[in-house]
């Protein structure tokens, strides 16, 4: 399994608190620390998981941001200090061996308690992604997003059942301007790196189910 789809397979906040829930202008005010510190590095990064699914139309209760930066193993020191800066603290279960296998950081925002989880992209599907994203205002705070047709794909490859609701709703609210043949090319790809066949039918199960619920309206 690659790095990037291992990344995408599997839940990335395992310090969120479970039934945590923070009021959306407290997520603008961390997001916005965050995206000033990324770009006062110069680096390249967009936001996906759950902050994506509500920009494009789902409602979501979330304790939490995702947040994938272009960068590699050597510049994860200046990445942390840059973080740190911003009231961020790198968790202790990020030791360099969990970092090296998993490419995440796990940061909590000091003054809010929000977990902040930082994936570290490589070549691979995550450039396409960055290339794609769509700059989009959250809360006010204005930052790249993971277009909706990728965020689709990560979705479908996550798998959890939370995962096919998200998907579902961002089907039901974007289908009209949606790239369908960039999924499916993405998922191809998936299937054949992970030798999988299920991605591309689940894709098109979704669909099913979202035409059938706009045609029943």
């Amino acid at each position: 399994m690659t790095q990037t789809a291992w990344r995408m397979s599997h839940p990335t906040s395992r310090w969120a608190r479970a039934f945590g829930v923070f009021e959306p202008p407290v997520l603008a005010k961390v997001l916005a620390v965050v995206a000033d510190a990324l770009r006062a590095g110069g680096l390249r990064w967009y936001v996906f998981g759950a902050q994506a699914v509500l920009a494009y139309g789902r409602p979501r209760l979330t304790a939490d941001l995702d947040i994938t930066v272009m960068a590699e193993l050597e510049q994860v020191p200046g990445l942390v200090s840059r973080l740190g800066a911003a009231g961020l603290v790198l968790q202790s279960a990020a030791t360099e061996r969990f970092v090296r296998r998993t490419r995440v950081l796990p940061f909590v925002h000091e003054a809010t308690g929000i977990p902040v989880d930082i994936v570290l992209g490589g070549p691979g599907l995550e450039q396409d992604f960055v290339a794609n994203a769509r700059e989009i205002v959250l809360g006010g705070v204005s930052v790249p997003v993971i277009s909706p047709e990728d965020l689709i794909v990560t979705k479908i490859l996550a798998g959890r059942p939370k995962d096919r609701d998200d998907v579902d709703g961002v089907l039901r609210e974007q289908l009209p301007d949606l790239d369908l043949e960039r999924c499916r090319r993405f998922l191809s790809m998936l299937e054949a790196a992970l030798d999988r066949d299920d991605l591309l039918p689940e894709l098109e199960e979704a669909l099913g189910r979202t035409r059938s619920c706009r045609a029943s309206r």
